[in-house]
Parts: structure tokens; sequence; C-alpha cells
């Protein structure tokens, strides 16, 4: 009987494909799943919940995805793609991953730093002068926009872009003063933006004024689209080129662009928003100023913080290689040292009062950890239109969900998702059997 239980063990591990390794989702089978040491009948009720919002029309539809262990232990679409016309959400589909972006451009600036083009403490007007001598805002004149300012203490360096405490703000998104400043200037938040120059754009930008001393604060802002500029500027290449040679290519991400193919339009997801009334409608192009279509536009303009789509499957990719320590399917993007720099804390406050932030992401601390299921040390973020990501070393986890709608009056989901994910991780049957029989 001992006999047959490791012959039968050993085969499940066999065929079980790992992610660390592979650059091709396979549905997993149940016993894959117990390997990689989830419960797949605690998955379950991640269907259960998902399919309860898309029947009360809370969600028109998502995907969502979980590596455990660089196994793929849940893989799924539910929904709508089109609710109007009852087209199935699939799992590859193409989603605008909007701010999930800055990982990407962020991990494209670590490049440079291992290549010695730069260092994290440079200041930025090393690199495009219209940032010497930068002014922090002192007083604000609603009425008219005019302003006074006091001279920055410091340079902006790369690091404080990489971390969002610059003082840089957003256009569109930010404050009532930066937004009103940066209208009148004829800056964006960068998503729909198709033809302008993005260094024409950063040099404006270097031009005006802070939101408060670099260091001081955090703030999201502007500040990996001009991380994006540099990349341009230190490499020679467009960010569309040096991403997709230096990342995309490497770890076989085929489906993820800042130019979407045409041939690939009937796979980009229908964004949604709501009306007044809470009910889900379709995006029209005119609201902000973005053109859901936007990714099948031909750009010139690649913003580093909003620009790109992609799949569930790709980005889980993209995590995957900084959890295994910069490395994939036998290609090196970064070295370890440089991916446990970034997924440290970098600030010697808390970004939001419980959590600290890393080069590129959100840190969790011990304090985090102790409030929610994430382990200390996960990292993660999101996009604007409703995707959301994490990835948890202590649990050899890389986790997805992934909508397009914004806002949603039920983003509680997500929330649920994650704790949905970690009940379900834990001792199961085969590693029970394992543990007590096998000898």
């Amino acid at each position: 009987m001992k006999k047959h239980l490791v012959v039968v063990f050993v085969f499940v591990l066999s065929i079980s494909i790992s992610f660390s390794q592979s650059s091709k989702p396979i549905l997993s089978t149940q016993l894959e799943i117990e390997a990689s040491g989830m419960s797949a009948e605690r998955l379950m009720r991640i269907d259960n919940t998902v399919e309860e919002y898309v029947s009360k029309k809370w969600l028109n539809g998502a995907v969502a995805i979980i590596y455990k262990n660089g196994k793929l232990a849940y893989y799924k679409a539910f929904g709508y793609d089109d609710a109007d016309k009852k087209t199935p959400m699939q799992k590859d589909e193409i989603f605008r991953i909007a701010s999930q972006t800055k990982a990407i451009t962020s991990v494209a600036i670590m490049i440079l730093y291992e290549q010695g083009k730069l260092l994290l403490d440079d200041a930025v007007s090393k690199y495009i002068p219209e940032f010497k001598k930068q002014q922090v805002l002192d007083k604000f004149n609603e009425n008219d926009t005019t302003y006074t300012t006091v001279p920055a203490k410091r340079p902006v360096t790369i690091r404080d872009l990489l971390t969002h405490s610059s003082g840089i703000g957003y256009a569109a998104i930010g404050t009532p003063e930066m937004n009103a400043i940066y209208a009148k200037n004829g800056l964006s938040s960068g998503l729909g933006i198709v033809d302008a120059s993005l260094l024409d754009k950063m040099k404006i930008l270097g031009k005006l004024p802070l939101q408060f001393q670099p260091g001081e604060k955090w703030m999201y802002g502007l500040n990996t689209d001009l991380l994006g500029c540099l990349v341009e500027v230190i490499s020679g290449l467009s960010l569309e080129d040096f991403i997709r040679k230096n990342i995309c290519e490497p770890l076989g991400m085929n489906d993820t662009y800042f130019n979407l193919p045409k041939e690939k339009s009937d796979r980009l997801a229908t964004v949604y928003t709501e009306d007044a009334a809470q009910h889900i409608i379709k995006w029209d192009k005119h609201r902000l100023g973005i053109d859901p279509s936007y990714p099948l536009a031909t750009k010139h303009y690649f913003s580093g913080g909003a620009g790109l789509s992609s799949t569930a499957y790709d980005y889980a990719v993209f995590l995957q290689m900084l959890l295994n320590g910069g490395v994939y399917n036998g290609h090196r993007i970064l070295s370890q040292r440089s991916v446990e720099m970034m997924t440290s804390g970098q600030l010697n406050f808390m970004f939001n009062g419980i959590n600290n932030f890393g080069l590129g992401f959100e840190i969790v601390t011990p304090q985090g950890a102790a409030k929610g299921p994430f382990n200390e040390g996960s990292f993660s973020w999101g996009g604007y239109f409703g995707t959301s990501y994490w990835a948890d070393p202590k649990e050899k986890l890389v986790c997805f969900f992934m909508t397009q709608q914004s806002p949603n009056s039920h983003a509680e989901i997500e929330n649920k998702f994650k704790a949905l994910v970690y009940q379900a991780i834990g001792e199961s049957e085969w590693s029970m059997v394992d543990s007590k029989t096998v000898k």
C-alpha cells in the first residue's frame, strides 16, 4: 500500500507543470491543485462568490488566477466580456492594466541600474536638465490658479520616483492644486495619450512646482511616467522597445503591449463604469477624456505609469520572475539582490499608515500582516480599471483578480478574493496521506 502511495504521489508531482519553468498555462487537475498545497474543494468558494456577484449584476465578468509553489492551482474566467452580447469572458482576455504598468517600468529602471547606467540616488536633473533648481508649492490661489513657491531643499532622485515620495502629483486624479496646475500646462495622467512627446511633457513637468519637499511624504503621481522617460533618455530606446527586448521577450510575455496588434483585438475586454444609480454601463469614449479603444491606437507616447495592456497569465509570469529572485524559465532579468531591494520598505514612515513602499510596490509590514491575510513582505498593487495582484514570498503565492470596471460599488469582491485564497491554503488530503503513511 505504501509503495502504491509513493508511486501515485510522485506521478502527481511529475505531471504538475512548474510555473517557475513553464512559459504556457495549463489547466490543473484536482491532483495537481492538491500537490500545490491548496484545497480544490475550498477553492470552489471562489467560484460561488464570484458567480453570485455576476448573477446579482454587481460584476459583469472577471478572471482569477492563483499560482502556489510554482504550480497552477486556479485559473478561471467568470461572466461576460460583453454583457449585452453575452460574450463569455475568456481566461486569456487582454485587460488594460493601467497602473500595473508601474511595476514593469520600475523593473526596467532596475535593469539600467544593474547595467551601470544609473544610480538610484542620482538626481533626475542629471538626465533631464529641466528638473534642476526645482521649486515647492507654498501658497495657491484657487480663483486664478496662481501660486508662490519656495526652493526645494534637495533634488528629486530616481529613488524618490520609485517610491512616490518626490512631491510630483498626478494630473486629473491628484490634489485640486496639482490638478489645476497640470491642466493649465497640458499634462495628463498618461492614460489614452497617443501622439504627444513623452520627453517634452516631462520637461514641462520639471519646471512646475512640487507638492512638498522631496522625501517628505508619499503621494501617488506621475513619477513612473517620468521613470519611463528616463528609460528612453538613458537607453536610447523607446520604452516600448526596451520593455519588449529586456522583459517581455525573455519571459515569454507574448500578450503584453503598449500597442495591441489588431489580430488580438477580439480578446480586448470591454470597459464598464457605473451610472448615478450604480448600474453597470459601458464606458463612453468621452468619459474623463479616455477612449477605451486606446490599446488599439498606434501610440508613440508610452506611459510608464499606465499604458500597458496584458493578460492575467503574462503578469503572473512577471511576478513569478520576481518571486524566483529575478529569474524565470532560464532567463535572468534581475539579480536576487535587486529584487530584494525592490520588495523592501524604502520609506522611514508608513505610506498609508500601515504598510511601507518599496521600489514600485506596496510592502506589507508586521502591522499590515496582522490586519489582513497577506504575510509580512508581500508586495502588491493594482490598476485603475479594476485589476489587482499580489505576491506572497512566504507562501510562494502569486494571485490576480482582474475586471474592467471603474468605479465599482462592489469592489469589496477583491478583498473577499484575498480571504478566499488564503482560506484554501493548508495541508491537502494528499500531503497528509504522504506525511502520515509514506515513510
